[in-house]
């Protein structure tokens, strides 16, 4: 087991991707098997949105949204630009999105994942594309946005990609991390 304890600074690049047309494909098709449901969170509790962040984000080192008051993110997701949507099966939430609409036709995925327990059974791509087609089917979107980093899961910026995302810059950072990361836990 590798551990990079709380304390320790780590290198990191986040690319920024954008989408400039709606993909031409369909709405995708679930895995054949797969018992799924995705439900639209309206104005979900905070301890909702924080207990996703972290089931999906906590491997990957997703500490920035803990800086934030509760009564920010609670506002925050209330907004009516915020979209939240979780992915459920055998009665347990599987992965989430959240849309953000940032005005003058930009919907950013500002948040994507699948926990831990659900990956690689074919549901991350069902749901990415389905981020994809339900922020473009929002009128007026022109442009979608996301961003991913290095401490991100190794293939998420390869699968934005795929998806149709064209990476337009590329930041280097340094961050110290607040928790222990279990890096044997990671996917390669």
């Amino acid at each position: 087991m590798t551990i990079q304890l709380a304390g320790t600074e780590v290198p990191y690049s986040v690319t920024y991707l954008e989408m400039t047309e709606k993909p031409a494909w369909d709405w995708p098709h679930l895995p054949v098997s797969a018992q799924v449901s995705l439900l639209h969170a309206e104005a979900p509790p905070v301890w909702f949105f924080l207990s996703l962040y972290d089931a999906v984000g906590r491997d990957y080192a997703w500490e920035d949204i803990h800086k934030r008051e509760h009564t920010d993110i609670r506002e925050w997701l209330a907004a009516d630009n915020m979209s939240m949507f979780v992915l459920y099966g055998r009665g347990w939430p599987q992965g989430f999105f959240l849309l953000e609409d940032q005005g003058e036709g930009v919907v950013d995925l500002s948040y994507f994942g699948m926990v831990p327990e659900a990956v690689g059974r074919g549901l991350g791509k069902w749901l990415l594309r389905t981020a994809i087609l339900t922020a473009w089917g929002r009128p007026g979107t022109t442009r979608m946005t996301v961003n991913t980093c290095t401490l991100d899961h190794p293939r998420a910026l390869q699968t934005y990609q795929k998806s149709g995302f064209t990476p337009v810059r590329r930041e280097d950072h340094i961050r110290t991390l607040t928790r222990d990361r279990d890096l044997s836990r990671i996917p390669s």
